[in-house]
Order: structure tokens, then sequence, then C-alpha cells
């Protein structure tokens, strides 16, 4: 049984369907959700689910090892849900493709530094798309530009506004990414 801890910055909606999927799974358990946001909703959920859920802040990120410590005793992978900092390199290098993250966008279009929730929704209504979509990846040292895992699309009209884009990729988000997470670990562990 693999161990995922699942690091989120937000509301948790994905963080808490990952732990639900893998409830009723064989492949994996996460053990733990790591937030950066000390009022984050994640924390509520993580308590209903009664799974750990520990705050962290940038010094024990970026400038100790105290997290990267955490992950290697606790870790197996890491998925991003909603979690906003860059990764570490040191922490990128000590789990080399282990570390999935869900962009809410067609990679490389609307990726990036700053490139997050309604900014993307913004910047795709914008522009006048006619598709949208995600994009689940593996974490390297630079902003969504790691190795892509899996796409899926949705369609848009020009009636949609960011909320609605927004709907419509929280709709993809919760349908596909727990099953490409267990795909992923399966593919590695065979």
């Amino acid at each position: 049984m693999k161990r995922i801890v699942i690091f989120a910055s937000g509301s948790g909606t994905n963080a808490e369907n990952i732990i639900k999927f893998f409830n009723h799974t064989k492949t994996a358990r996460v053990t733990n959700v790591l937030c950066n946001n000390e009022h984050a909703k994640v924390f509520k959920r993580c308590k209903i689910l009664n799974i750990k859920c520990l705050h962290f802040n940038k010094d024990s990120f970026f400038a100790s090892d105290d997290v990267l410590n955490l992950l290697k005793e606790q870790a197996d992978y890491i998925v991003l849900a909603g979690f906003l900092w860059k990764i570490p390199e040191k922490i990128v290098e000590a789990f080399p493709n282990k570390i999935i993250n869900i962009h809410p966008a067609l990679l490389p279009k609307y990726g990036g530094k700053g490139m997050y929730g309604m900014n993307v929704h913004k910047a795709v209504k914008k522009n006048k798309e006619t598709e949208t979509g995600i994009t689940i990846h593996y974490v390297n040292a630079n902003y969504d530009e790691g190795a892509i895992i899996f796409q899926a699309k949705t369609a848009l009209i020009s009636e949609d506004t960011p909320d609605k884009i927004a709907e419509k990729i929280h709709i993809l988000e919760q349908q596909y990414f727990p099953r490409i997470i267990e795909s992923v670990i399966i593919q590695i562990n065979e």
C-alpha cells in the first residue's frame, strides 16, 4: 500500500475527492494533508474525513528541511491539489516523478507563475477559447513545465463566464484526478 501526501492551499474539494477515492482502493492511502494557509477550508474537510492536516510556513518549506523530512517519513507520492507555492528543488529531487499536479488548463497554454484558478479562467475567456480542460502532470523545478501525464478537454461557448468555465473544469478534476493518480502508481509499481 503506497502512501500519498497531499498539498493544498484552499477549499480542499480535490483533496477530499482524492482521500475518499483512495479509501476504497488497495493501491494507496492518503496519510496526510499539508497546507500553507492556516485559514483554508481543507482543514475542516480533513477533520470530517479523519485525515491529519498540518499547517506549515515558508521557513519550514523553503529554508529548513522540516517539510522534506516529514515527506521522506510519510510519503511515497506527493499530490498537489490546489497548492499555490512552487515546490523547492530539494523536494523535487527527493521525489523524482513522484509529485503529481493538476492544472486547470490545457498546458502549455495558460501555465506559469500566477496562472491558477480564476486567473486561468479569466484568461481563457478573454482569449475567446473554444475549449479548455485540465492537465495532470509531473512536477519539476519550473511552474507547470513537468511532463504531461493526462489531459481532458471541455467545449466552451461564447456565453460561458469565468465562473461557468470554473464549473466545467471542476467536473473534469473530480472525474479524472484520483483515477489518473491511481493509474500512475500502478504503472510505476508494475
